[in-house]
């Protein structure tokens, strides 16, 4: 889940397991694999970015914490 910000300026959190499509039309567009579609703020490289940041943190290795 990647932190985003709809149009009205409120943060919303979107699963990236569900993003189908992302387009710019001068807003950027989010559509979903149930079709329903999200207006955001963030432009499409910024997207990438925390898209690519999230995977990175769910799939890299274990971290071990000592306590």
């Amino acid at each position: 889940m990647i932190k985003l910000t709809n149009l009205r300026g409120e943060e919303i959190v979107v699963n990236i397991q569900l993003i189908e499509m992302i387009k710019a039309t001068p807003d950027t567009v989010i559509t979903l694999t149930t079709d329903r579609k999200i207006l955001v703020k963030e432009d499409i490289d910024e997207i990438i970015k925390r898209v690519k940041a999230y995977q990175r943190d769910i799939y890299s290795s274990p971290r071990i914490e000592k306590g």
